[in-house]
C-alpha cells in the first residue's frame, strides 16, 4: 500500500476539495424565493433571452432589466447580466401578465469602442407557467 508523505497530503486534500466544490459552482443560482417555490412545486414562468450585438454575435456582460408592463417605466423588478454566450434567464410568477425587457447600456463598454444602443425593448406576454424565448438586439 502506498501512503502519501507529508508534502503530498495537502495537495491531495486540495484536489479532493476542488472535486467536491467545482460541480456545486456549476449549479444554477436562484433566489431563495425561487428555490422555495420550486421546492414546494409551485408553477413559474421563465423568460430566456440572448443579447445580440451589431455584428449578430452574442454579447457578454450586458445589464438586462425586466419590469411588469403595468409598473412605472423606470421601476425595475429584476436585473441580471448576459453570460459568455450572451444569454440570460429569469424566473417569474406564473399567471397572465405582460413584462417589458430591455438592455441598460450605461455602464457597458463595447469591445470595438463604438457606442451601441438597443434597437427596441421587448414586450413578453406570459399566460401561465411557460418559457418565452426572446432576443435583444443592439446596433451602432
Amino acid at each position: 500500500m502506498i501512503t502519501p508523505d507529508s508534502q503530498t497530503r495537502p495537495l491531495i486534500r486540495k484536489l479532493l476539495l476542488c472535486a467536491i466544490v467545482a460541480p456545486l459552482l456549476l449549479l444554477p443560482t436562484f433566489s431563495s424565493r425561487d428555490t422555495l417555490a420550486a421546492a414546494q412545486g409551485k408553477p413559474y414562468a421563465v423568460i430566456v433571452g440572448t443579447v445580440w450585438g451589431p455584428d449578430d454575435l452574442p454579447v457578454y456582460g450586458v445589464t438586462v432589466k425586466i419590469r411588469k408592463a403595468t409598473d412605472k417605466p423606470k421601476k425595475v423588478r429584476w436585473e441580471l447580466y448576459s453570460d459568455h454566450r450572451g444569454e440570460f434567464a429569469q424566473r417569474l410568477p406564473a399567471g397572465e401578465a405582460d413584462y417589458i425587457v430591455w438592455a441598460d447600456l450605461k455602464a457597458f463598454k463595447p469591445a470595438d469602442g463604438q457606442p451601441v444602443h438597443l434597437v427596441k425593448e421587448v414586450t413578453v406576454h406570459i399566460y401561465h407557467d411557460e418559457r418565452q424565448d426572446i432576443g435583444l438586439h443592439l446596433e451602432h
